[in-house]
């Protein structure tokens, strides 16, 4: 199967409409011949990732948590923080949210593709 390659520019985009938009290419729901038992998206290139628009009280007020495993091994980061760091990152996570989870959804992020 031939896969399509999809390059969005991110600049001045919201960052909730624009995963969803990425979730849809990666899973392949655009496609006339969509199954959902079926990997028949394509390959999604973001550039400008660190021009994301980021709304409302959303940088402050979410936060991403870790756990070690071990006991009082839980750690936060705010996505304030976690966008300065790593804004690639953030989109990451939050397309991984939105994708269905099954055994597919492995294999759709890793077509998620972002040029620094």
């Amino acid at each position: 199967m031939e896969r399509k390659t999809y390059t969005i520019d991110a600049a001045d985009k919201s960052l909730g409409r624009l995963a969803a938009k990425i979730s849809i290419l990666l899973r392949g729901k655009n496609q006339p011949d969509f199954a959902p038992n079926r990997d028949s998206g394509g390959v999604v290139l973001i550039k400008n990732i660190d021009k994301i628009r980021l709304t409302g009280n959303k940088p402050l007020n979410k936060v991403y948590y870790s756990h070690s495993g071990f006991p009082g091994g839980i750690k936060e980061i705010t996505l304030k923080n976690l966008f300065k760091r790593d804004p690639a990152e953030v989109l990451k996570r939050a397309v991984y949210g939105m994708l269905p989870t099954n055994k597919l959804r492995n294999q759709q992020i890793k077509r998620l593709k972002i040029i620094k």
